[in-house]
């Protein structure tokens, strides 16, 4: 019995080793794989990040491709979006200005806060 036990420790140290050496170490992943796990440690879910931009400029971007830039108000579950100060953008050009603007969910292709 006592020579199973002992084969069996052997084998899991070896399994534990073979894993352990098969595992890329940081300086042997390129900066896309870097980038990746920096954004997996962070773990910010959607709903973290539509918290963060509440009351903050944001770019809306609907399916036809028109841009609605403005400060964001409010959102439901259903991503209708109200909007304050907003401007319409058609091609990357000035279209149009709103004092508030609402905008129905199943429009919106996209929401993005302007870089940091």
């Amino acid at each position: 019995m006592r020579s199973l036990y002992h084969s069996s420790r052997k084998q899991e140290k070896l399994t534990e080793s073979i894993t352990m050496s098969s595992e890329p170490k940081d300086s042997t992943k390129t900066p896309a794989e870097q980038s990746a796990a920096a954004v997996i440690e962070n773990k910010r879910s959607p709903a973290d990040f539509l918290k963060a931009v509440l009351g903050r400029p944001v770019n809306v971007r609907l399916n036809t491709g028109t841009d609605y830039r403005g400060v964001l108000a409010c959102l439901d579950g259903y991503m209708n979006i109200a909007m304050e100060q907003t401007e319409e953008y058609v091609d990357g050009q000035l279209k149009s200005k709103y004092g508030d603007c609402f905008i129905r969910g199943n429009n919106v292709l996209y929401i993005s806060s302007p870089t940091r």
